[in-house]
């Protein structure tokens, strides 16, 4: 695996024994390692900055590798890099000096703050206290994003081949004031697959319907249909599915510390079911045999 300069790893694929399911889990966003020097670019405290990071989701869903799925787990936080973005979603009032001319510097989410390189945690607080340069940008990429991503077509690339298809499950968590517009609904989780076009609906559904009889509060896609890594990674057609799961942190956490609350347990549980569940359902016979001729 990748190192930082202080030799910490960047990232770890956590394996089972042998690989017995066609799923691959992924934690984009749980790492919770930020650097001193990190740290001292920024204007937020060590605490501020965690806003945007997925506490513990890659421990909500550890027990992927004991069913028989491996899970890419980031270290490094979403502030620093966000590779549940294009290659180069950047700003470029954030950096002193000219970007390349194929950097995406209109999307909305550039526009939002929160590019590859992201200007702001939640709750609109900006992260750094000047310009960076521009070749701190290219090398976060080049050292951090594209070796997680070439992991991760790896994972996928190797389930597909020895499985016929693969089922791509991105771990993700939202706030826990996130509503559902015009009904004010707090959802506990979000399914996204794109509207449709990521995974099968048979998947999708069956994500839904486990989880909804498991107690909980279950919508698709609103407001939160997955990312690029959703939309990157997803050919139904040619048996690549992918979807995202937001859970929401109200369950878990204790959003103003992030510690987990007494909960967490109960969450894991209910969660290691839903895999289960979930395995069971995309790993029927006929139902996996469509998910290949998709």
């Amino acid at each position: 695996m990748p190192h930082d300069a202080s030799g910490r790893e960047i990232f770890e694929v956590r394996e089972p024994s042998v690989q017995r399911i066609p799923f691959v889990f992924n934690s984009p966003h749980s790492g919770r390692f930020y650097s001193p020097s990190f740290l001292a670019q920024s204007r937020l405290s060590a605490h501020q900055i965690r806003r945007s990071e997925d506490p513990f989701v890659d421990e909500l869903f550890a027990a992927a590798t004991a069913f028989g799925a491996p899970m890419l787990v980031a270290h490094f936080p979403r502030a620093y890099v966000d590779v549940n973005r294009e290659p180069y979603e950047l700003d470029p009032r954030m950096f002193e000096g000219a970007l390349p001319p194929y950097a995406n510097i209109g999307s909305s989410r550039v526009a939002g703050g929160l590019g590859t390189i992201p200007r702001i945690v939640a709750e609109n607080m900006e992260i750094y206290q000047g310009r960076l340069p521009v070749g701190e940008a290219m090398e976060r990429i080049e050292t951090i994003y594209k070796p997680y991503h070439a992991a991760l077509r790896r994972l996928i690339a190797r389930t597909h081949a020895r499985f016929g298809f693969c089922v791509l499950v991105d771990c993700h968590s939202m706030p826990g004031n996130v509503r559902l517009a015009g009904s004010g609904d707090k959802p506990d989780v979000i399914i996204g697959d794109r509207y449709g076009t990521s995974a099968s609906g048979t998947l999708s559904r069956g994500a839904i319907d486990i989880l909804d009889d498991l107690g909980f509060n279950v919508v698709r896609n609103k407001p939160y249909a997955g990312g690029f890594i959703t939309e990157h990674y997803g050919r139904p057609s040619r048996g690549l599915h992918a979807i995202q799961v937001e859970i929401s942190r109200a369950l878990y956490v204790d959003e103003s510390t992030l510690e987990k609350t007494r909960a967490f347990p109960a969450l894991v549980q209910a969660l290691t079911s839903f895999m289960q569940r979930f395995v069971a359902h995309a790993c029927h016979g006929d139902r996996a045999g469509s998910l290949a001729a998709e």
